[in-house]
């Protein structure tokens, strides 16, 4: 959830730093530091709040060195003051940051204040420097007393840790959170995301669970869990250095809601072919597994935890398979019942996510026939572990709110059906009519997008209310769920979702005439007690926005207000196209609120702690 970067080099690497920390900043974060080996010892500066702090503090008292780390702080242990923020220090000859949770950080701490270690923070990350330190006055070099203090640690963490004793050297170290080693000429570079070091270079090297590095300007060794020294191999981004650039969007969240047309079109090349979905997408022996498969286990968090609702809808009624839908967090902690034959699915988009990552794992020991991930990141954790992937091709996504990451879910999570559902006995005219309605997605995506500006104007009616009610039936009660966790994410509106079904047994009584309710309206078979559903929104004077088919008889009326969709939407169309006018209301109520709406307070995009 925090950022970190470092380098080392002969060059001062205090601008790389900040570079990096400004490309992480959509990770969500609380306060901002750096610390660099200056003169023969530690400069550091750090400020709660933006980096824009940081770089007002080092412009008030620069500080400069070849060997540097930086950190964005998500607040976990401690408050978010100045004290706590990171880089941490001990001695101070010692500098760590630190990412994820010491879960056994308190009786580290009296072990250490017992040794006479002084604390100044509240936060468990100060226990890794004092133990550093304290194996480093041991005799141990910095790379001995940081594998002798992860070898203490319970729980998860990123760390990287340096030492005035040891100016040429950065020892990284991972469990649970990931790292990547960014490689230069004469310089190397680490962070915990790709995207901080673009700038600077397109060759990385991704760290395994447990591994070690030790980096240094012309060299970089890794060893593994067991200490053993292995090669890692050399991955080159495809990613532009400007490919998390705003452009000419005012925020991130605009611009990837903007993308999505694209963005669903590249999910979806390569991967149909003469009316169908090619098995080959999924893995090399996907052709042999997907007909053995007689149910469907889905586990994931937030939006992903929705995109994982609306498959359940279609894998059920095109595939005839059982599917159940867990979120990760819940999952983890239970003990699944596995039936013979099952296909356990990870969602994220990151790839890195704690309590799916963990889901995953214990997936693994349970017998399920194979394991699939869908994620938006080729080098993350879950990628890697999962027996088969469905790589989504967002690109980049900065906003903390999903967008484009949870449509191309959707687009991945289509297919998938579709091929499940050919290896079941669907007719090749069934599949070229659904893999047909899949290729119109982008141009029809184009065309909702064209509501932009009605729905800017819509967005007045909500700016002055606390709570708000989404409702929707079938396969669009989780777009529904989407549009309630997208305008409470970034407008602090309070929201909640509802199967229209439901309404009555409870929520109506939340309904007057200062709680907006609104609903999506597909023409399908569900049309007619959804309604009649409304309808009992109207009795009692609730105010109703309804995004509608066009085939629709809806019609605006005082206390409704309908929108329709330019185009009529098949069922497996309709979640991906109803989605779009509730993220387009969900940002611009936000604009006109005036919040933080792509670095919503107490968020974080990649969330990689329990």
């Amino acid at each position: 959830m925090c950022g970190i970067v470092g380098a080392i080099a002969e060059r001062n690497v205090v601008p790389i730093l900040l570079e990096g920390l400004r490309r992480l900043e959509y990770r969500g974060y609380d306060s901002a530091g750096l610390a660099v080996v200056q003169d023969g010892g530690l400069a550091r500066r750090r400020r709660v709040g933006k980096v824009r702090e940081l770089e007002a503090a080092l412009a008030a008292a620069p500080v400069s060195g070849p060997v540097g780390i930086a950190h964005t702080r998500w607040a976990t242990h401690g408050a978010p003051t100045e004290d706590n923020a990171h880089p941490h220090v001990s001695a101070p000859s010692v500098a760590v940051v630190h990412n994820g949770i010491i879960e056994n950080h308190a009786l580290l701490r009296e072990d250490l204040q017992r040794l006479g270690f002084t604390f100044t923070s509240d936060t468990d990350t100060e226990v890794i420097a004092h133990r550093i330190e304290q194996h480093r006055r041991g005799s141990a070099d910095l790379v001995t007393a940081v594998r002798d203090t992860v070898a203490e640690l319970d729980g998860a963490y990123a760390l990287v840790a340096m030492s005035v004793a040891e100016p040429d050297t950065l020892v990284a170290a991972r469990a649970g959170c990931p790292v990547v080693i960014g490689l230069g000429l004469g310089e190397n570079f680490i962070a915990s995301d790709v995207a901080a070091l673009l700038p600077v270079t397109r060759r990385f090297i991704f760290l395994e669970e447990g591994d070690l590095a030790v980096v240094r300007r012309t060299s970089i060794e890794v060893f593994d869990a067991a200490g053993q020294p292995v090669e890692r191999p050399v991955r080159e981004s495809e990613l532009a250095a400007d490919a998390v650039e705003r452009g000419r969007f005012r925020h991130y969240m605009q611009k990837e809601i903007h993308e999505q047309a694209a963005a669903v079109a590249r999910t979806l090349a390569g991967r149909i072919e003469g009316g169908r979905v090619r098995p080959e997408a999924f893995g090399a022996n996907a052709a042999a597994l997907l007909p053995r498969i007689r149910q469907v286990h889905i586990v994931a968090c937030g939006t992903s935890y929705h995109a994982g609702l609306t498959a359940r809808y279609q894998l059920e009624e095109l595939c005839r398979l059982p599917v159940s839908v867990e979120i990760a967090s819940e999952y983890r902690y239970r003990s699944p019942v596995v039936p013979p034959d099952t296909l356990f699915i990870a969602i994220s988009q990151s790839g890195e996510t704690a309590d799916t990552l963990a889901a995953l794992r214990l997936a693994k020991t349970l017998g399920y026939l194979s394991t699939l991930a869908i994620c938006n990141v080729p080098e993350s954790s879950l990628v890697r572990e999962a027996e088969m992937c469905l790589m989504t091709e967002a690109g980049p996504e900065i906003g903390v709110a999903s967008t484009k990451a949870f449509t191309t879910q959707l687009a991945a999570l289509a297919l998938l059906t579709l091929a499940l559902a050919a290896a079941n006995g669907t007719s090749p005219e069934t599949e070229r009519a659904l893999t047909t309605q899949l290729a119109e997605l982008p141009g029809m995506i184009e065309q909702t997008l064209a509501l932009d500006e009605t729905i800017a104007d819509l967005a007045e009616a909500f700016v002055d209310k606390h709570h708000a009610l989404f409702l929707g039936r079938g396969a669009l009660n989780p777009v529904a769920m989407e549009g309630a966790l997208k305008l409470k994410e970034i407008s602090y509106i309070h929201a909640e979702a509802y199967a229209a079904g439901e309404l009555k047994h409870g929520p109506l009584a939340l309904v007057d005439e200062d709680m907006p309710v609104v609903t999506v309206a597909p023409n399908n078979e569900l049309l007619e007690k959804l309604k009649s559903n409304l309808e009992e929104v109207r009795a009692r004077g609730g105010q109703l926005f309804v995004f509608a088919d066009p085939r629709v008889t809806f019609e605006s009326s005082p206390g409704v207000t309908v929108i329709r969709l330019p185009a009529h939407a098949e069922p497996l169309q309709a979640p991906l196209l109803y989605t779009i006018p509730l993220q387009l209301l969900a940002y611009h109520v936000a604009v006109l609120k005036g919040t933080d709406v792509d670095q919503p307070r107490n968020l974080a995009k990649s969330v990689t702690v329990e």
